[in-house]
């Protein structure tokens, strides 16, 4: 071999290693960029979780609320009911109330 192919294939091969090295290092900058990125989906996804969890509360304390007001409309219903019907009863039967 003479000296222009040895010279040209230390070139070559400098060139290649260089190459190699770069993206090698842009794999590992790519590596670490995929990391952030899914932290960061990672992060999203528990904040969105959390706030569909707080809605579904407050929507639970709501329907349970109105129930509850649902029920105390019904039993005055029924306790005037009731108390139409003694009233009537005794009307009925001659008794005073």
């Amino acid at each position: 071999m003479n000296g222009k192919k040895t010279g040209g294939m230390l070139c070559g091969c400098a060139l290649v290693a260089c190459c190699m090295f770069v993206a090698n290092a842009q794999a590992a900058g790519l590596g670490q960029a995929i990391g952030q990125d899914t932290k960061a989906v990672g992060h999203d996804i528990g904040h969105g979780a959390r706030d569909v969890g707080h809605a579904t509360a407050q929507v639970g304390r709501s329907i349970g609320q109105g129930a509850k007001q649902a029920g105390h409309g019904i039993a005055r219903g029924a306790h005037a009911g009731w108390n139409a019907t003694t009233h009537a009863v005794k009307q009925v039967f001659h008794k005073g109330d």
